[in-house]
């Protein structure tokens, strides 16, 4: 069997005609299944980016008469005079919040992004050790996913009994005394 270049193979033209059909008609059903797509997903607002331990205001059009909350664990929502919502970030993620009316119509279905505010965080690598610092102009151990656990427990337990201090919950932890 002597082989031929392609110049010369003389296309079988049923093959080029299914070829073209098939290719016309996955085009069709690509543009179909898009437009499906687009009519069935409703326009949504702009991502709200919220970063990690902050919050952000997010206004709506009337008042709330109830708020989901995609996942609790990544934002809380907090309600301030019927439209005015609260969203604090708790951890990083993507989530979503979806404020209904009193008659159960959705108002506005909402996109939140949680993420870290790396502007004002320096992260110290030894080896596959992390710590994370905020430096807001100095710098502070603070508590980020991720940690390493015995630096993030540290963090943890100083910011809770801070946090206790603060609140008139707990008193000081005392120093012990060298005698």
């Amino acid at each position: 069997m002597q082989l031929q270049p392609l110049s010369m193979i003389q296309p079988n033209p049923v093959t080029i005609r299914l070829a073209a059909l098939s290719r016309s008609t996955c085009l069709a059903l690509v543009c179909l299944v898009s437009a499906a797509a687009m009519l069935a997903s409703p326009a949504r607002a702009a991502d709200l980016v919220v970063r990690y331990d902050q919050s952000q205001l997010l206004r709506l059009p009337r008042p709330a008469a109830d708020i989901i909350i995609g996942n609790p664990s990544i934002a809380d929502v907090t309600i301030q005079g019927g439209n005015l919502l609260v969203v604090t970030g708790k951890t990083f993620g993507v989530t979503n919040i979806i404020a209904l009316d009193a008659q159960r119509n959705v108002i506005q279905d909402q996109r939140v992004v949680v993420e870290r505010d790396d502007q004002r965080m320096v992260v110290l690598y030894r080896g596959p050790v992390r710590e994370s610092y905020s430096c807001t102009p100095s710098c502070s151990p603070t508590i980020t996913i991720g940690d390493e656990p015995t630096f993030f427990d540290t963090v943890l337990k100083h910011a809770q009994s801070k946090a206790g201090v603060s609140s008139g919950g707990a008193t000081a932890p005392q120093q012990p005394s060298n005698q």
